[in-house]
Order: C-alpha cells, then sequence, then structure tokens
C-alpha cells in the first residue's frame, strides 16, 4: 500500500494547487481513508491510527459512521449502483479464487503471461499464489486452467509464445531512444487482441 498506492497519491496532492495553497497557509490538506468498520478493516486501521503527518490530516468516515462492507455495499445498491467487486490488483498474491472467478478475460490472460514469463525462474513457489493448499493451487494459471476460464490451446498459446514475443518487444525498444519508444500498453493490447481472435 505504502509503494503503490499512498506514495503515488502523496506525488499527485504535492503537485495539486489548491494543496500547495493550503501548504503555504500553514493549513494541511485533509485525506479521507475509506477503511470500513468491519474487523478486518479494524486491524489495517489499527496499522494506521496515530500516524502524524505534516502536510495532511486524516479521517476515516466509513468507521465514524459505523459503516462495514455491506452497510457501504446496501448504501451504493440504494442508490441504484452496481456495487463495485473488490478494489485490488488482479496480480495480488491476496486474491481470493472468487475474485480471480470474477476478472474479465483480458485480465486472465495477462495473469497467465505473468506466470509464464517468471516460470523459468521460480525455485520456491509455484506461481503467484505462491504455495497449493486445500481451496487452490499456487498458480493461478493452473486454477484458470483447471476451471476453464480461459480456453486450453489459448492458455498454452500464451504460454508458448507471449513471453518470447514480450522479450523481443522489451530488447527491441531498449535500443530505441526513450522518447521514441513503444509503449507497453500497445503489446498488451495487441496481445489481447491476438488471444481474442485464437479464442474465437
Amino acid at each position: 500500500s505504502q509503494k503503490w498506492k499512498i506514495q503515488p497519491q502523496d506525488q499527485w496532492v504535492a503537485r495539486w494547487k489548491r494543496a500547495q495553497d493550503c501548504w503555504r497557509r500553514g493549513d494541511k490538506v485533509v485525506k479521507l481513508i475509506g477503511y470500513d468498520a468491519s474487523p478486518a478493516e479494524s486491524r489495517r486501521y489499527a496499522h494506521r491510527e496515530g500516524h502524524v503527518s505534516e502536510r495532511f490530516d486524516y479521517r476515516y468516515p466509513l468507521r465514524e459512521w459505523g459503516w462495514d462492507r455491506a452497510r457501504c455495499a446496501q448504501r451504493i445498491r440504494e442508490e441504484g449502483l452496481p456495487v463495485p467487486i473488490k478494489s485490488a490488483c488482479w496480480l495480488c498474491a491476496a486474491q481470493k479464487v472468487d475474485e480471480l472467478r470474477s476478472l474479465p478475460r483480458w485480465c486472465l490472460r495477462l495473469i497467465v503471461l505473468v506466470e509464464a514469463r517468471a516460470a523459468p525462474r521460480l525455485r520456491t513457489v509455484e506461481g503467484l499464489w505462491r504455495s497449493s493448499t486445500a481451496a487452490r493451487p499456487g498458480s493461478m494459471t493452473a486454477y484458470i486452467r483447471d476451471q476453464v476460464l480461459l480456453d486450453p490451446e489459448e492458455i498454452d498459446a500464451i504460454i508458448v509464445g507471449a513471453p518470447v514475443e514480450l522479450v523481443d518487444f522489451q530488447r527491441v525498444a531498449a535500443a530505441i531512444p526513450v522518447e521514441e519508444r513503444p509503449i507497453m500498453r500497445d503489446w498488451i493490447e495487441r496481445f489481447n487482441r491476438e488471444a481474442t481472435k485464437l479464442a474465437a
């Protein structure tokens, strides 16, 4: 969270004129943190509770209101909106089986690619989930295959071809001046287009 959530947000706020004006006045920017009042979130909150910053004051409105995740979902439904899936990286090792099952196909393809690219170097773990448990294998790809979340032929094609193509793309890009380099998003979009055609 510190590296991938807090630091990028702090960097963005540091460039925000309203925040800069606030700090010039000697005030602090108020950050609203979305920890809810459930036991799991209370553990996360306890880790951050009492954190003091020169630039920010922190408030936890869901905790102030006593709302847990179910109450948040209820309020979203009351507004006629769909309840979003859990906000988490779809490559997260802490991802649950039902969360993986809810992912769109393009995420599943990239999971297969990431594990295939890493496979030659893995020594102590099976994949993104690390080690097998009674509920699932250590490899998300193995679960995707077992549950037929992607066609087996598509998985095999990704494993055989995509890591090589990705390395080739990176090798070529590394030889080009930074300002002229193709961006990774372009490669990923092409990868997904080709995988979609293969699956059709």
